[in-house]
């Protein structure tokens, strides 16, 4: 009897733990039932991105300069602000004078270059409140060599064969992340993307290398974000659909990109754009956005700018890059036609006073994107159908349709005037050119005169 009322306080202690358990664990249930992950926010469904590089967006290169821009940038009709990386930049091995932004020092803190914690929370509250969204740029797989974990848990990083913490491929300046047996780092990085959603309400992340970061991370960490509101999450991949399937509601279209470039130097043509459209719509499933662009950072710092790589055919892959099923990406200075390659590691700067035309065409652009729901976003979007015409490898030719919207779009991608001639009546009508308001007549009485690297986007007039 005395051993059992020497054991009877701890099998109450050890009762209470188990119902605790329980507990806690109908609650971990209860949250996963609660929290419906949708692939997309309804507010996605029609959104155009725009990439913010805050160090080359202003002179200052701070968030309360950029801020300056937002009636600008709402003119001009984008929708969510993707800001590359605001943290602090290692400093041990750091590439150039400032350093990479994916060199991240501190998670939970704000470069000072830019701001503070407070003007970033500033910025991010005047863009709510003119209707934007802002997702930040988040590096999950790799920090800079002097981050405190290096230090605190350095059991968090892969080593070569003497124990050295190693870097991924040739980025020399940043630190290899090992999900494998660590759980504690997931549970400090996902603890880190919560605090921007908690302190500065952001609404979601583009989410760097994502592929090379573990799917069942992602997946526990959307859940764990989407728990504080619904998130829209950016894969920078394409490789993997499982990563879609778990946690992402957009990824990145690179392969169409680089078909796009292809096309331009006239090494592919609308036939391979066709085959590539056919095989990527067996691939997602189809609530995933699919992100097309004609630059980002990586393209314009490391591959060229869009006349370097598009030349006299920019302006038709942009109109491309918004009609194709997808959602369009504008990297800042695109929409004044920037001509220069900013460069990633030291101080650089936009010219914002040139290239009105691409301004107008940007503006127009996101104006049809709104106003028409056969242009909308992936499974929100209208069908594509090719229209079979005599050129069809020079001229891409295609109707988006949803319900009683229709779009008839024609684009010379060849540096040579063609002369179009439809062969489906279906097509036959009169429409309204979407970036000139003229009517436009299509009918098998006369071709369509169509100049080197030319476009239509024409609705029904009726």
């Amino acid at each position: 009897m005395k051993n059992f009322k020497k054991l009877f306080p701890l099998l109450i202690i050890a009762v209470m733990g188990i119902l605790t358990a329980c507990e806690n664990q109908e609650k971990t249930v209860l949250n996963e039932e609660t929290v419906e992950l949708t692939k997309n926010p309804d507010w996605a469904k029609d959104a155009v991105i725009y990439e913010v590089n805050t160090r080359q967006f202003t002179e200052e290169g701070t968030f309360e300069a950029f801020a300056d821009h937002l009636p600008r940038l709402k003119e001009l009709g984008v929708d969510i602000l993707w800001f590359m990386p605001i943290h602090p930049i290692g400093e041990k091995n750091r590439k150039g004078t400032l350093g990479s932004y994916y060199s991240i020092k501190d998670y939970t803190a704000v470069n000072p270059e830019f701001g503070d914690l407070e003007a970033f929370k500033a910025v991010v509250a005047q863009a709510h409140e003119m209707g934007f969204k802002v997702i930040l740029d988040w590096v999950a797989n790799h920090t800079a060599f002097d981050h405190a974990w290096t230090e605190e848990h350095p059991e968090w990083y892969n080593r070569d064969e003497n124990g050295e913490i190693i870097s991924p491929y040739d980025w020399t300046d940043v630190a290899d992340l090992d999900y494998e047996n660590n759980p504690a780092l997931w549970d400090a990085m996902i603890d880190a993307m919560k605090f921007w959603v908690v302190e500065a309400d952001i609404d979601g992340y583009r989410c760097d290398v994502a592929g090379m970061v573990p799917v069942s991370f992602w997946e526990r960490a959307r859940k764990e974000l989407d728990e504080i509101k619904p998130v829209f999450m950016l894969a920078e991949d394409e490789g993997q659909p499982e990563l879609t399937e778990a946690a992402f509601g957009a990824n990145y279209g690179w392969e169409v990109h680089h078909i796009f470039n292809k096309m331009a130097q006239g090494e592919k043509n609308c036939t391979d754009l066709w085959q590539y459209l056919a095989k990527d719509d067996t691939v997602f499933e189809a609530d995933v956005f699919r992100m097309t662009f004609t630059s980002n950072h990586d393209e314009n710092s490391w591959n060229g700018t869009v006349f370097e790589r598009l030349g006299d055919g920019a302006k038709a892959f942009a109109v491309l890059s918004y009609t194709l099923p997808g959602f369009p990406l504008i990297y800042n200075g695109q929409e004044v036609g920037l001509n220069k390659r900013l460069a990633f590691f030291e101080k650089d700067q936009i010219d914002w006073n040139n290239g009105a035309e691409f301004t107008t065409l940007y503006t127009t652009l996101n104006t049809i994107k709104k106003e028409n729901p056969a242009l909308w976003n992936a499974s929100e979007g209208g069908t594509i159908t090719q229209i079979q015409s005599n050129k069809p490898e020079e001229i891409l030719a295609f109707i988006r349709e949803k319900d009683q919207n229709k779009i008839v779009v024609f684009i010379n991608t060849s540096p040579e005037d063609q002369q179009l001639i439809p062969a489906e009546a279906n097509v036959y009508g009169t429409y309204t050119d979407l970036f000139t308001g003229q009517e436009f007549l299509i009918d098998s009485s006369a071709a369509i005169n169509m100049p080197a690297w030319s476009y239509l986007v024409l609705k029904p007039a009726n």
